[in-house]
């Protein structure tokens, strides 16, 4: 993707490759994220502003990483509650923790681990 000032309008093409997905997912999320409206022009071509990009990398984040489903995303965003920034943070009543939560003892291990090894080396 060639490099855009901060703040540029992205394409459906430009915003598909930065999150790694394919262009008919960001089409499919407009349908069920009322929130998610990017500009459109002549012949559709969508243009994502600024707040469109970070909505969607929240968005896929949500699902992709954190484990919510569709549904739990629409909630949080319908409510206007900020999501949770860890996987340790409880999730709003109706909404699926992650399925990862059990790998934070093990993570908080490693990561105690390579410090102690950084702070050897």
């Amino acid at each position: 993707m060639s490099e855009k000032a901060q703040g540029a309008f992205l394409t459906i093409s430009e915003l598909a490759e930065a999150l790694g997905l394919p262009q008919h997912i960001l089409r499919y999320w407009e349908t069920r994220f009322p929130q998610l409206r990017p500009l459109q022009r002549a012949g559709k071509r969508r243009y994502y502003r600024p707040d469109d990009v970070t909505l969607a990398k929240k968005i896929d984040r949500l699902l992709n990483q954190e484990g919510y489903t569709i549904k739990g995303v629409q909630k949080l965003l319908s409510e206007r509650v900020p999501a949770p920034a860890t996987p340790t943070a409880s999730a709003p009543s109706g909404v699926p923790a992650s399925p990862r939560a059990d790998l934070l003892p093990e993570l908080k291990r490693l990561r105690t681990h390579l410090a102690d090894a950084l702070a050897a080396a």
